[in-house]
């Protein structure tokens, strides 16, 4: 048996997380991650965020109910660093970061992991909807959970080797129904707790707002175009637009508008068409490869370009050094910069890699 530290959010599965590995006879141990905690504890409360003040009373409840150890940990300097920061910049960048990926690699899994090895722990456990399997070929991977409505694995894509040898991830052979079953036949109080749904430094889901307070600038109003480069009109800072955005945009031209691209290096907000949204091809960089250690020859996958994205059948091949390309079967609309592509084989997580667009870049 081993020694586990679980990431308890307070919410119903982590909370059953650590009910079901102590169950199984491992030594637990309850933490939760001191994030963001600035918001009002009513907002939090409001919104079942996971990183809130309200959090850390529900986590301490569930562990002292479950009888583990319980710690507070704060990582606020690391989710500055690797998760707001990036976000921030990612959107000035005219890109659409996930920041709950970034979280996810190099706070809940890197950081989480170094500070369980120091207490002594073999390794840690989250409430993921995920599973996680060794291969033939040695390797550890992303295994799709039972059930596809709250399969998480998109999110998980970029985990290490190393970081996915030593986490457990219970959740995952469980239907959320299933779950708050569980919870509920053992007394816990989070068993009807709503998910957390927006982002958790920013519960109001005004991501312009909070970039700039966060950095103290001003964003400058610049032209909308089309794609034959004719202006359109005024937008107000391209941090208010991602690609495929059709409410919002303040401006009438007397047919349906989308958001096609956004060129910061000509504060440019580019506008169409919803058919000339649609690609067959894309191209991203930063790869994380999981089932396999390299892709040497082209090979077919399903790929989401979006997390409730359904998938589609396409085929990738290396198109340079850190440079994957993605060729659809069929179009698909609105491939947004900065949007992870993630990879299938079944219901195995090949990899994924971070969208640039869909024309090859020039580097």
């Amino acid at each position: 048996m081993a020694k586990v530290v679980v990431g308890l959010s307070g919410g119903v599965d982590s909370s059953v997380a650590a009910y079901l590995l102590k169950e199984a006879g491992h030594e637990v141990i309850g933490v939760t991650m001191q994030i963001w905690q600035e918001e009002e504890n009513s907002i939090q409360e409001e919104n079942g965020g996971c990183c809130g003040l309200s959090a850390v009373e529900d986590a301490r409840r569930v562990a002292q109910m479950l009888d583990i150890p319980y710690y507070v940990m704060n990582f606020r300097s690391e989710f500055k660093s690797a998760v707001i920061d990036y976000f921030v910049a990612e959107y000035k960048a005219g890109r659409t970061p996930n920041p709950c990926i970034a979280c996810n690699r190099y706070v809940k899994w890197e950081s989480l992991y170094s500070r369980a090895r120091a207490i002594g722990a073999d390794c840690i456990a989250t409430g993921h909807y995920s599973q996680i399997v060794k291969l033939p070929n040695d390797r550890f991977a992303l295994q799709k959970s039972v059930t596809d409505a709250k399969d998480q694995t998109y999110a998980l894509y970029n985990l290490t080797q190393e970081q996915l040898a030593n986490t457990m991830m219970p959740v995952g052979a469980y239907s959320k129904e299933e779950i708050r079953g569980i919870a509920e036949r053992i007394g816990l109080l989070v068993a009807h707790k709503p998910d957390s749904m927006e982002i958790c430094f920013v519960p109001d889901d005004d991501y312009a707002g909070f970039i700039e307070e966060y950095t103290g600038e001003s964003f400058p109003e610049g032209n909308f175009v089309n794609t034959a480069g004719e202006v359109l009109g005024r937008h107000k800072g391209i941090i208010h637009y991602t690609v495929g955005q059709r409410k919002g945009l303040g401006i009438a031209l007397g047919a349906r508008a989308f958001v096609k691209e956004i060129r910061p290096e000509t504060n440019e907000v580019v506008l169409a068409t919803n058919e000339e949204l649609f690609s067959d091809v894309l191209y991203a960089d930063r790869i994380n490869f999981m089932s396999i250690a390299s892709l040497d020859v082209p090979m077919e996958v399903t790929a989401k370009i979006r997390y409730n994205h359904k998938g589609a059948l396409a085929v990738i091949e290396m198109a340079g050094e850190d440079l994957l390309k993605v060729t659809f079967t069929e179009p698909q609309r609105a491939i947004t910069p900065g949007q992870a592509v993630v990879l299938y084989d079944g219901d195995i997580v090949v990899g994924g890699a971070t969208i640039l667009g869909c024309e090859r870049p020039a580097w």
